[in-house]
């Protein structure tokens, strides 16, 4: 790697480090509102620190006739997420006093939206500490990637391409220029985010509580202000405006950007999109029968608990509304396995994504045809789009390497000392993003401080993997990466 291309790395993560150090004022503000001075402090001198970082690394410049390359883009997604959340753990450091693996663990969690925590206490904790977790959320959620659409193509380089990299996002570009689609993106998202927190405070929310899940809820990241998560609240409405809020964040925000142009069908004449709709509302009605069926529950009440903890756990947010993993082992079982399929691809959501199991899906039904008729020609469509041989293969390696991830860090975690119960929903939960684990220790009632240094370390490298989407990451390894 050239040095020129080393510089204009750098400068674009001190672009992001110095949008970091404004985003620790937020906090300080929070806390002056408050009118609680301890912590604020400790938020100015993070916000110091990580400025001057920042800036020291724009004022190396940019080599005026020097571009990066396609594979340099892996290099700056991997770099900016490692590197945004070393600065984003200082204030816990600051004001928390945890170590550093706790602290850089949080943010990790925090930025790559998986919602896994480290935090107790969380009712009585500083409302700055409270709403910069949420703030990681938000900003981590797609505010990074919209601002680096925007910022990249000024440095003639491909915005989209940074966004494909992140979210395997393969949807036609609605619109012509990049930061045109950047700045409708972070329009729906701000939108959206607003609207959500308006809802929240309506449904009874006080006005601080709402800020906080909105942003965690649109980021589809889980992080809350209470221990007991969405169970502090007993109003309906709360627990129903997270639902759709969860959903909203779920769904290809490109599409958005086609309706704020006017194809006001685009969303619903989504394949994708109506596949994952299809799976949600599918998953509802039969585990809110067999959960009324089990209890003592109108059937009503039983769908809103069902409603919120599955679309939770679909949509790798981490919110929780009691602990479902006490339902039995069916109801464990389906979470187990809806935690796999996340949202759809170009939303803040994690996990596989619909898409893939519809590809695959129509990939066997194509096989399956070519066994009964084998001089058929089999049409393989997508979207009303052709399958081509290179989205199949990326799909297949995708999914392989997966499913390895999980597997490898799982038993990883045994050598830890984690029982397989703990290892595994924990490998799965982190690597597919949804936050809370299954077991007493990490499960929807516990948190992941009591995990030795070791697994969490293991576990914050399974969130970037799976935020970055594997191959993102795995590709650096390569010898061949940092040959000329």
């Amino acid at each position: 790697m050239t040095l020129p291309t080393l510089r204009i790395l750098g400068f674009i993560n001190g672009i992001f480090l110095i949008t970091l150090a404004i985003s620790m004022l937020v906090p300080v503000g929070t806390l002056l509102i408050y009118e609680q001075p301890q912590g604020i402090n400790a938020f100015l001198w993070s916000s110091l620190i990580t400025f001057i970082a920042g800036i020291t690394l724009v004022a190396q410049g940019r080599p005026q006739n020097s571009q990066l390359r396609p594979r340099d883009m892996y290099m700056l997604t991997v770099s900016s997420w490692i590197l945004v959340s070393i600065f984003a753990a200082v204030p816990f450091l600051f004001t928390q006093h945890v170590s550093f693996t706790d602290a850089y663990f949080e943010s990790m969690s925090g930025i790559t939206a998986t919602g896994a925590t480290i935090f107790s206490g969380l009712d009585s904790m500083s409302p700055g500490v409270l709403i910069w977790r949420s703030l990681l959320h938000w900003l981590g959620g797609i505010g990074f990637i919209a601002m680096a659409v925007a910022i990249l193509p000024m440095l003639r380089i491909g915005g989209m391409r940074l966004f494909q990299t992140e979210s395997s996002d393969r949807s036609d570009k609605v619109m012509p220029r990049s930061h045109m689609v950047a700045k409708y993106m972070v329009l729906a998202y701000v939108g959206l985010s607003a609207l959500a927190v308006l809802a929240f405070w309506l449904a009874g929310m006080n006005p601080f509580d709402a800020i906080n899940h909105a942003m965690s809820a649109i980021a589809t990241g889980g992080f809350s202000t209470s221990d007991a998560s969405l169970a502090k609240w007993q109003e309906p409405a709360v627990h129903w405006v997270a639902v759709v809020v969860m959903i909203l964040g779920s769904l290809p925000f490109v599409l958005y950007v086609s309706t704020l142009r006017g194809n006001y069908q685009a969303l619903l004449r989504d394949a994708q999109v109506r596949g994952f709709l299809f799976i949600l509302l599918s998953s509802w009605l039969v585990l809110a029968t067999w959960y009324w069926a089990t209890n003592q529950l109108h059937w009503l009440e039983a769908l809103r608990h069902v409603a919120v903890n599955l679309t939770s756990v679909m949509t790798t947010t981490g919110f929780a509304l009691g602990d479902y993993s006490l339902w039995g082992p069916f109801a464990t079982m389906l979470f187990f396995y809806l935690g796999f399929v996340g949202g759809c691809s170009g939303s803040t959501a994690g996990g596989l994504k619909i898409f893939r199991f519809q590809v695959a899906y129509i990939l066997l039904k194509a096989n399956l045809q070519q066994l009964v008729h084998p001089r058929a020609v089999i049409k393989q469509q997508y979207n009303r789009h052709r399958l081509d041989e290179d989205i199949v293969r990326s799909i297949l390696t995708f999914s392989f390497f997966f499913t390895i991830t999980i597997a490898t860090l799982a038993l990883a975690l045994t050598l830890c000392g984690l029982d397989w119960i703990t290892a595994l929903s924990g490998a799965a939960s982190t690597v597919a993003g949804v936050g809370p684990g299954m077991g007493p220790i990490i499960g929807p009632a516990g948190n992941f401080s009591s995990l030795p240094d070791s697994a969490k370390w293991l576990l914050t490298i399974g969130m970037l993997l799976g935020r970055l989407e594997i191959l993102t990451v795995l590709v650096l390894l390569l010898p061949a990466f940092w040959r000329h």
